[in-house]
């Protein structure tokens, strides 16, 4: 039998521990919180990150760089709280599946099937990780959850408490059309939540599988003139084409017939078979966005009528296809990419059909997956900016346990970039990688540690401020650059006068960091300079951030 944390408790710890649990909540969600690894280790250390250059990649300085995180998630969502606060487009995650087959553990161990536990441990892993990521969102970014069975109902209560306010959706998706065999069922299906803002807008249209044609002209409830004056106007046909769209007349005019002749072309008006006057399904002032998908079609009574090609849709509730077998589309490319076998890993068309619902018009949109296993989202990522030219960013975030990020998700990414001669058409993506590890800096409060983590966060002002090519690396001066600004970096004061030197040569907006330990950005130092510059005192700016997240850590207090 499992043994409980109050088997030791006196009857006084008891009686505490009721009067603790009667002023909690009495409705949706309840579960024992209890302390995970990540918080212990938090507890007198503050996280960093440093840069691996042996696994950076460099391919085309005006592609997209993206990062690769190694080190446990909840770490790293530390850094990019400061880094990426409001910042993200998307986040897709594919958390353990708490199958209790062994596929995940809790402070070192396997959480099994018979733990008594299990379901607690698992929402107290998430509810950590999904409060950190949220705060990383867009005022317009999406929460993409996937999940099967063995949490999907408790995780819905999970993120309707967190994302209050959030419109949620359960997708469900035939990931593996053969079945695993249950008990009593045959388990061919998975689940994804989308997690939004209510009253937006957000998910977008993806391409259909069989082309659909059918007329412009709206049928129908409200499908009349008077419904929609701005969709009342004629199309101009000449020899059965398309040359233009004519301008919305006078609610007093009405035209004779359908077709009306005007010297050589042809006005089509949305009327119907009696002559009953309808509308255009699009607007005068945003049909000319959709001319390419409308045609001419002439009829058996010599009539010409407009016709539009429906080759997208709006995502249904549930996905279905070839293209989504994890087992073709997933096992088989981690398999070749990589020479490794992972278990389990979506297929990269399911992740991407995911992604590309909401970010197909953002061609500089920023994804994170914090639990990036085998990186197919990095990979989705990546397709998507191959078939637009699109600069969209990835990050990753993966532990090293069994080798996962450097024998896996790393070796993938580095062929998505360079190329892999057994996946032409899934590869050969030029783009950038930096790779990170997690690390730590003591939380003692003394100079000389408040010091040190001003100098191990060079690499997280980089990420920050986006600007990976360095130009500068004279300490305590650190200068870096994007195609867009520059960022410089003081770590002593009594060099200001040299920095400020190395400031003025600068022709692009400038994001000036200076170590400080009264929190002083010297900021009146550069009156006067041409620059366009920013100012940052450091470390406060990281300390404010990390003091929300480890209100225990003494540095902060």
């Amino acid at each position: 039998m499992t043994k409980t944390k109050y088997e030791n408790y006196t009857h006084a710890q008891l009686l505490e521990e009721v009067k603790r649990l009667s002023k909690q909540k009495k409705y949706g969600l309840v579960w024992e919180e209890e302390k995970t690894k990540e918080q212990f280790e938090e507890e007198g250390k503050l996280p960093v990150l440093v840069e691996d250059k042996k696994r950076a990649i460099k391919t085309d300085a005006d592609k997209p760089t993206h990062i690769l995180i190694e080190g446990d998630n909840y770490h790293a969502l530390s850094v990019l709280n400061y880094t990426h606060a409001k910042s993200i487009d998307v986040i897709y995650i594919d958390p353990p599946y708490n199958t209790g087959a062994k596929d995940w553990k809790y402070n070192n161990d396997f959480v099994v099937s018979e733990d008594a536990y299990k379901h607690s441990k698992w929402l107290s892993m998430m509810k950590k990780r999904l409060v950190l990521s949220k705060k990383l969102l867009k005022k317009d970014g999406v929460l993409i959850v996937a999940i099967d069975e063995n949490e999907m109902c408790r995780l819905g209560l999970l993120l309707e408490d967190i994302f209050n306010g959030f419109e949620i959706h359960c997708i469900t998706i035939v990931h593996n059309p053969r079945g695993v065999q249950g008990k009593n069922f045959s388990y061919t299906h998975e689940y994804a939540f989308f997690c939004f803002p209510k009253g937006k807008q957000l998910i977008g249209t993806i391409k259909r599988e069989e082309k659909l044609e059918e007329e412009l002209r709206d049928h129908g409830g409200e499908s009349l003139r008077t419904d929609a004056r701005n969709c009342f106007y004629p199309i101009l046909v000449k020899n059965e084409k398309i040359v233009g769209f004519g301008d919305i007349p006078d609610s007093n005019f009405h035209p004779i017939k359908k077709n009306t002749e005007l010297n050589d072309l042809i006005e089509v008006w949305p009327l119907d078979m009696k002559g009953i006057e309808r509308k255009w399904v699009f607007a005068k002032n945003t049909v000319e966005s959709i001319k390419d998908k409308l045609f001419v079609r002439k009829k058996k009574n010599g009539e010409v009528d407009i016709y539009r090609i429906k080759d997208t849709q709006k995502p249904r509730t549930v996905w279905t296809g070839k293209d989504y077998d994890a087992s073709t589309y997933g096992s088989k490319i981690v398999n070749t990419l990589t020479g490794t076998t992972f278990p389990f890993p979506k297929s990269i068309f399911n992740v991407k059909d995911c992604l590309e619902c909401i970010i197909k018009q953002k061609k500089d949109a920023i994804i994170l997956d914090y639990f990036s296993g085998s990186g197919t989202t990095g990979h989705a990522v990546s397709l998507i900016n191959k078939e637009d030219d699109g600069s969209r960013q990835f990050i990753l975030c993966t532990n090293n346990e069994n080798g996962i990020a450097q024998e896996v998700c790393y070796p993938r990414i580095k062929a998505v970039i360079k190329g892999h001669s057994s996946l032409p058409e899934l590869t050969d993506i030029p783009s950038n990688l930096k790779y990170y590890k997690t690390n730590f800096v003591s939380s003692e409060p003394t100079h000389r540690n408040k010091k040190l983590l001003t100098t191990k966060s060079v690499e997280m002002l980089c990420i920050k401020e986006n600007t990976f090519v360095e130009v500068l690396n004279k300490a305590p001066i650190y200068i870096f650059k994007s195609k867009e600004k520059y960022t410089a970096i003081l770590l002593d004061e009594l060099k200001l006068t040299e920095f400020k030197k190395e400031i003025k040569k600068l022709k692009l907006p400038v994001s000036v960091y200076v170590f400080s330990l009264e929190g002083d950005d010297f900021s009146e130092e550069f009156e006067g300079f041409k620059n366009n510059i920013t100012f940052c005192s450091i470390p406060e700016a990281i300390l404010k951030v990390y003091r929300r997240i480890y209100e225990t850590a003494k540095l902060i207090k």
